[in-house]
């Protein structure tokens, strides 16, 4: 195996660590609201803007199928509606109702507190570094794939 394989593999070993070390934090900060993480981030896609299903699950990086099992989920708890969506007549826009703020807003502070302990412990300018250079990985490899996709 080279050095890049090698640099493939730890890169892809530390995300899968990291995606297990989040999903533990959300689940601890989400169930006392009532909620599991899956919830919460689909709820967090919508929070500000309703989107449909699709662009939920292009934004998280996981199937249509999955994200419209939690949001029918949520929709049935009342946490989520579908409403119209102008730009398409069968793909309805899910929204956050008011029951889904109350359940980000008891969120809210140990998210806060979470998000601070993390910063002050790398440093704010390497969190926000660290965060650049993911997001810069995952755009690199969303070009990779789409590149693949062409061929």
């Amino acid at each position: 195996m080279n050095s890049e394989q090698e640099l493939l593999d730890g890169a892809a070993l530390t995300v899968y660590r990291l995606n297990g070390q989040f999903l533990t934090i959300g689940d601890g900060l989400s169930s006392p609201a009532g909620i599991s993480v899956a919830w919460w981030q689909v709820m967090a896609a919508v929070q500000d803007q309703p989107q449909p299903v699709a662009g939920i699950a292009r934004a998280m990086g996981v199937t249509r199928q999955s994200v419209q099992r939690i949001a029918d989920l949520l929709v049935g708890k009342g946490m989520c509606e579908y409403r119209p969506n102008p730009a398409h007549k069968r793909a309805k826009l899910v929204a956050m109702t008011e029951e889904g703020e109350a359940a980000i807003r008891r969120i809210d502070p140990q998210h806060a507190a979470m998000a601070h302990r993390l910063a002050e412990a790398l440093g704010p300018a390497e969190f926000a570094a660290t965060v650049a250079t993911l997001e810069r990985l995952a755009a690199t490899l969303d070009t990779i794939i789409a590149d693949e996709d062409q061929l």
